[in-house]
């Protein structure tokens, strides 16, 4: 039996992204995730561990969860981010110089994203709406003009 347009778990998955800031949400947490895979990386690649190692595995865990919190709980989404952002930059100086710069950078853009995203904001047109908006404007007859 063929399901209708709107029904199904994509649509679903859409109107969930578009109530969060996902992409910050996602960013940060990969970021996370990535600076606690270089601290499991080979000796031969370990660059520094830092801090009696105990920060190098606490900071990337922080980051993790607070990319995850970012996408379950939008409503304290610059709480997360500001505490994100600190905790990313705080992976410079205990998990390998960040994650090699990766996650460091990950865990910062991903942090500004979520901090930046605004709830209430109208959905952008795309590039297409706008063309058409432009071509049945332009085929419009000019409005006749009113007389005093």
């Amino acid at each position: 039996m063929p399901r209708g347009p709107r029904e199904g778990v994509r649509p679903a998955f859409r109107q969930w992204r578009a109530g969060r800031p996902f992409w910050g949400g996602l960013l940060l947490a990969l970021g996370g995730a990535e600076v606690l895979l270089t601290l499991k990386a080979s000796l031969d690649v370990i660059l520094h561990v830092g801090m009696q190692g105990l920060a190098g595995y606490l900071l990337p865990v922080v980051m993790l969860l607070c990319g995850v919190l970012i996408l379950f709980n939008p409503t304290q989404r610059l709480f997360y981010s500001v505490i994100g952002v600190l905790v990313s930059l705080g992976t410079w100086m205990t998990s390998n110089l960040g994650g090699f710069f990766i996650g460091l950078l990950l865990g910062v853009t991903g942090s500004c994203l979520a901090f930046g995203w605004l709830p209430d904001q109208e959905p952008r047109v795309g590039r297409r709406e706008r063309r058409k908006q432009a071509r049945a404007a332009k085929t419009l007859p000019p409005a006749p003009a009113r007389q005093s």
